[in-house]
């Protein structure tokens, strides 16, 4: 019997002795190819909007997440590409578009505008079956905007939602609280320009952070469906309710609560004025946190809240902006070991804690169900209990109607500001747009 159980121990250790001379051997080969370029190099172009001053920490987050993905694949090489993200979205990306050579991985919206658009002219890789073999398909919040006819084309790398942003030592100060109607948000405005502060932080050089409000305004007066009303035709800009929200947002203009000269001012200079405690309140989507929780002030960043805009007495009341539509998307243009990268990358990307990381870090929504919630910020904390409370979200504008009309609002609203048109001319001017984009479509 002892002579069995001896013999027994050395072949589990000759066993033992040949499977770690087998590893190593396999580890030397590997080591050994990638020398002598057996394992061929290759890359992959990854396009980010993170350049802005206020994005640094999100783009550190971006390149260890690619140092990881190069590590875990051998060969691999991702060339970082980073531009403006009104560039990407309007001019770059449609154009590669069409002929068919975008990046292998690029910044995109999600929604009929962008990612639906792209999928049907079969320029987005499905990543459905890669979703299924991580595991992940279902830890997603909201893939909506990115699932066409049951294949899903794209990844939300956040949620956001939109809404006012005010300082809790001003309001205090005007001895006023947030405001559930619209009556009671005009009575905050008068308040804080009585005392010499401004009503409402605006810069509006960058016509997309006008209509941020503008938006918003419009669905509470019209509703939440008016939006694919103007594409469908069932729906104007010239409506009745739709003209309401325009007058109204006029009407600010007209009393002052912006700032003056906000059409010379860069979307910085935005937070700037709010975070100097210079302005009351601010319309802003949650993606402004990063400015706004690091900065220097450390004072001010508990003097920061957030609420969703009051009600205006419309079919849109108590709705917020909020949707899960800027993430990444894929070519569909690659190869299987292009593919294999793709798929590591997405591991790395998209997990518990990157996501976590964000949402501490940056005070980003996280597009992905997270059980650890500690470490929230109270504006995370007061955003995140505005979207509990509302009636339920709608999607940007600019992700449904068409590219010339998203243009022809951004006009408008720059020549409304700047007291060169009224709000009936253009609403009118707009539908005129709208009603040939329609056409075009059909």
């Amino acid at each position: 019997m002892k002579k069995n159980r001896l013999l027994f121990i050395a072949i589990l250790l000759m066993t033992a002795l040949v499977l770690t001379s087998c590893t190593n051997h396999k580890i030397q080969e590997t080591t050994i190819a990638l020398k002598q370029g057996n394992v061929k190099p290759f890359t992959l172009s990854l396009r980010h909007t993170q350049i802005k001053e206020t994005t640094k920490r999100r783009l550190k987050m971006l390149e260890d997440v690619v140092a990881a993905t190069e590590k875990a694949v051998p060969g691999l090489t991702i060339d970082l590409e980073g531009i403006d993200e009104n560039i990407n979205r309007d001019e770059k990306l449609r154009a590669e578009m069409v002929v068919g050579n975008p990046p292998q991985i690029f910044d995109m919206f999600g929604g009929k505008a962008d990612a639906f658009a792209f999928a049907k002219a079969q320029r987005l890789l499905d990543l459905t079956p890669i979703l299924k073999e991580l595991g992940i398909q279902n830890k997603f919040v909201d893939l909506s905007e990115f699932t066409l006819d049951g294949k899903i084309y794209g990844l939300p790398m956040a949620g956001y939602v939109e809404g006012v942003y005010y300082n809790k030592a001003i309001f205090a100060e005007l001895g006023v609280q947030i405001p559930k109607t619209y009556e009671e948000f005009l009575y905050i405005c008068d308040k804080a320009k009585a005392k010499g502060i401004t009503p409402i932080s605006l810069a509006s050089s960058d016509a997309w952070v006008i209509n941020m409000q503008m938006n918003t305004m419009f669905v509470r007066t019209a509703g939440v469906h008016v939006q694919e009303g103007f594409v469908a035709g069932t729906a104007k800009w010239t409506d009745p309710a739709v003209l309401d929200a325009f007058r109204k947002y006029e009407e600010l203009i007209k009393k002052g609560y912006f700032q003056a000269g906000n059409l010379g001012m860069k979307y910085e200079e935005q937070h700037d004025k709010f975070i100097s405690g210079k302005a009351a309140m601010m319309f802003d989507g949650s993606w402004a946190n990063s400015a706004l929780i690091n900065t220097k002030d450390a004072k001010m960043e508990y003097d920061i809240g957030f609420f969703n805009f009051p009600d205006m007495g419309g079919y849109g009341d108590g709705f917020i902006n909020g949707s899960y539509s800027d993430g990444y998307g894929f070519s569909a243009n690659l190869t299987s070991q292009q593919k294999g990268a793709v798929k590591e990358f997405i591991k790395q990307m998209y997990n518990e804690d990157m996501q976590k990381r964000q949402l501490v870090e940056e005070g980003i929504l996280p597009s992905m169900v997270i059980v650890d919630k500690r470490g929230m910020g109270e504006i995370v904390t007061e955003m995140l209990a505005a979207t509990q409370n509302s009636k339920g979200t709608f999607a940007a504008y600019d992700a449904i109607v068409q590219k010339k009309v998203k243009e022809q609002l951004e006009l408008g609203m720059q020549l409304l500001l700047g007291g060169r048109t009224t709000a009936e001319q253009l609403t009118t001017a707009l539908q005129s747009v709208q009603d040939q984009a329609n056409l075009e479509k059909k």
